[in-house]
C-alpha cells in the first residue's frame, strides 16, 4: 500500500476514533447534565409547591376536588408531566388519570415514598410509572405544627431528554463525518509535501536505502565521519574509528565534533561553507589526508561529511604505484630499444656483415655493463637505481644520450626520505631537459646528471642541451602552468618538482649552462627541520 493511501487511511481512522470518543463522551455528558438540570427542577417545583399554604390545608383536609384542578394548572404551568399529591398515608389525592385518585402511590414506581413520609426529606428518584419514563422530585407537605401531612410528587417526562440527545447526535455525527474527509484532505496535503521531502520514496525503500548506505559506508576502506548544523556527529563508519583508535562500544552519534576529535577542522568548513580537498592533518596522534565537504539544502549549510585516510597508508600505496610505473617504463623502454637492435643486427648477419654484428652486440653489452655497474656502485638504492635506468633507456630511445657522472655517489639516503617523492623530482627534471635537448638539438643531443652525497645535503645536477630560459621566466618558471614551451599541456613538472621539494625542506635553482641550455641543481637537507 502506498504512503498516501496509508496516511489517508490512519488519519482518517483517527479522526473517526478521535471524533466518536468525542461525541460519545458529549452525548453522555449532555444525557447526565440534562438529567440533572431536569431532577433539579423537578425538585425545586415539588419543594415551592410543598409550601404553599393552601394546597397544606387541602391536603390536611384530604380534599381531592380541590387539589385535582391545582395539580393540572401546577403540571400546565411548570411544563411537568404530573403533579401528583398524596396523603400521610401515601394515598393519592390528586392525579392526572382519575382513576388512580385514591390508590397508593407505591402501585406506580414500587416506591413507599419513605423518604418523605418518613423522614421528611426531599429527594429524587427515576421510575418507570403508569405515566411512563419520568424522573420525580418529592416534597413532604408539612402542617403549620411541623407535622407531616403528604407529600408532592413531580415529574418530567425522559423523553424530552432523549429528544435533545437525538437532535445532537445528529449533529455530532455530521461533525465525525465532516472531521474524516477533513482529515482525508489533510493526509492528501501532507503526504505530498513529505514525498516530496524525501523525494518520492516509499518508507520500505527508505529502509532498503538506509541499510545499503550503511553497509556501503562499512566496506569503504576511507573513514567517514559527518556532522549536522549543531557540530553533532550523525554518522561515523568503523573505518574511523579504527583510523583514531576510539574505544570500541563508544556511543559516537549525538556527541559534539569538538569532544570526539578537538584537532578537527570541520566546524571551520561548517561556519564557512568552503570545501577542503587533499588537507594533510594531525589529529589524535595520527597524520592522515582528509577531505571535508559541507552539506547544504539551499544557500543553508546542514552539516559537513569528513572521508579521511592515513598518510602512511597512501604512501605504502602510492611507493607500490611508484616501482610498478618505473618497473613499467623501464620494461617499455628496454623492449623498444632492444627491438631495433635486434632488427639492426638481423639485417647485419643478413647481409653478411658478421663482424659488424658481433661488434654492435659487444657494444650494447659493454654500455648496459658500465651503466649497471655504476649504478651498482654509486647508487645502491633500487629505486633511485631503476628510474635512473628507465631514463637512460627513454633517452636512447629517443635518440639522445643520458650521460651519468662517472663519480657520481648517492648511496647515503635516509630512511626518512620518501623514494616516491624522491623519484618524481628527478624523473620530471630529467624528463624536462630530455624534451628540451631533443626540441633544440634533434637525435644525438645530451642531458647531463651528477649527483652527491657529501655534506648533509643531496644534491642532483641536471644539465640539458635545450634553448634555455629566458630572463623573464627564471623567477617564475616553478609557478603552476609556466613553461618556455608554447604547446599546451606543460607547466606542470617544474611547479610539482617544487612543491615536492618544499615539502622535503629542500630547494632547486635554474642557470645557464656553461655552452647550451639549462642547468637545475636540487639540494635536498639529509636531516629535515621541524618547524
Amino acid at each position: 500500500m502506498k504512503l498516501k493511501s496509508r496516511m489517508i487511511l490512519i488519519l482518517g481512522f483517527m479522526a473517526l476514533v478521535q471524533s466518536g470518543l468525542v461525541g460519545l463522551f458529549a452525548v453522555h455528558y449532555l444525557r447526565q447534565s440534562l438529567d440533572e438540570q431536569i431532577g433539579q427542577r423537578a425538585v425545586d417545583v415539588a419543594k415551592t409547591i410543598a409550601i404553599t399554604p393552601g394546597i397544606i390545608k387541602a391536603v390536611e383536609q384530604r380534599d381531592s376536588s380541590l387539589l385535582q384542578p391545582i395539580s393540572l394548572a401546577y403540571a400546565a404551568q411548570t411544563h411537568a408531566r404530573f403533579v401528583v399529591f398524596g396523603d400521610k398515608a401515601g394515598f393519592r389525592l390528586a392525579h392526572p388519570k382519575i382513576e388512580k385518585i385514591g390508590h397508593s402511590m407505591a402501585d406506580d414506581d414500587g416506591d413507599d415514598n419513605s423518604p418523605a413520609l418518613v423522614k421528611g426529606q426531599v429527594y429524587l428518584s427515576k421510575a418507570l410509572g403508569s405515566m411512563g419514563w419520568s424522573v420525580r422530585g418529592k416534597a413532604p407537605i408539612f402542617s403549620d405544627e411541623g407535622a407531616i401531612v403528604g407529600l408532592v410528587s413531580v415529574g418530567y417526562d425522559l423523553m424530552r431528554v432523549e429528544q435533545v440527545i437525538q437532535r445532537y447526535s445528529l449533529t455530532l455525527i455530521a461533525v465525525i463525518v465532516a472531521s474524516f474527509i477533513l482529515s482525508v484532505f489533510i493526509a492528501v496535503f501532507f503526504a505530498n509535501h513529505f514525498k516530496k521531502a524525501i523525494f518520492g520514496l516509499e518508507p520500505e525503500q527508505i529502509a532498503h536505502r538506509f541499510n545499503e548506505q550503511k553497509a556501503t559506508l562499512e566496506s569503504v576502506r576511507e573513514g567517514i565521519i559527518a556532522i549536522n548544523s549543531d557540530g553533532k556527529i550523525t554518522t561515523v563508519n568503523r573505518a574511523a574509528i579504527e583510523t583514531f583508535a576510539l574505544p570500541e562500544g563508544l556511543e559516537l552519534i549525538g556527541k559534539s565534533i569538538e569532544e570526539v576529535l578537538p584537532d578537527s577542522t570541520m566546524l571551520e568548513v561548517l561556519r564557512t561553507g568552503i570545501p577542503q580537498y587533499d588537507q594533510e592533518a594531525w589529529i589524535q596522534n595520527h597524520s592522515i589526508i582528509a577531505n571535508r565537504l559541507p552539506l547544504k539544502q539551499g544557500d543553508e549549510i546542514t552539516g559537513v561529511v569528513s572521508s579521511f585516510r592515513r598518510k602512511d597508508e597512501l604512501a605504502q600505496v602510492s611507493k607500490k604505484l611508484t616501482r610498478i610505473q618505473q618497473y613499467a617504463d623501464t620494461l617499455r623502454s628496454q623492449s623498444h630499444e632492444y627491438s631495433n637492435k635486434l632488427h639492426t643486427i638481423a639485417g647485419l648477419i643478413q647481409i653478411g656483415a658478421s663482424d659488424q654484428a658481433l661488434a654492435l652486440i659487444g657494444q650494447e653489452a659493454q654500455s648496459h655493463q658500465e651503466l649497471i655497474n655504476l649504478l651498482l656502485e654509486a647508487v645502491p638504492d633500487p629505486i633511485l637505481a631503476g628510474c635512473l635506468l628507465g631514463k637512460y633507456n627513454r633517452a636512447r630511445e629517443m635518440g639522445l644520450k643520458l650521460i651519468i657522472d662517472p663519480d657520481s655517489h648517492m648511496a647515503e639516503l635516509p630512511e626518512s626520505l620518501p623514494r616516491e617523492n624522491l623519484v618524481s623530482i628527478i624523473g620530471n627534471l630529467i624528463d624536462n631537459a630530455l624534451e628540451a635537448t631533443r626540441e633544440q638539438c634533434g637525435e644525438g643531443g645530451e642531458v647531463h646528471l651528477s649527483m652527491t652525497d657529501l655534506g648533509d645535503d643531496l644534491i642532483f645536477e641536471v644539465e640539458d642541451q635545450g634553448p634555455g630560459i629566458s630572463p623573464e621566466l627564471q623567477d617564475i618558471i616553478f609557478e603552476k602552468g609556466v613553461s618556455s614551451k608554447e604547446r599546451e599541456g606543460h607547466g606542470f613538472g617544474l611547479h610539482l618538482v617544487k612543491k615536492l621539494l618544499d615539502n622535503l625542506g629542500g630547494t632547486v635553482t635554474v642557470e645557464p649552462a656553461d655552452k647550451l641550455g639549462s642547468r637545475f641543481i636540487v639540494y635536498i637537507p639529509k636531516q629535515p627541520s621541524h618547524n
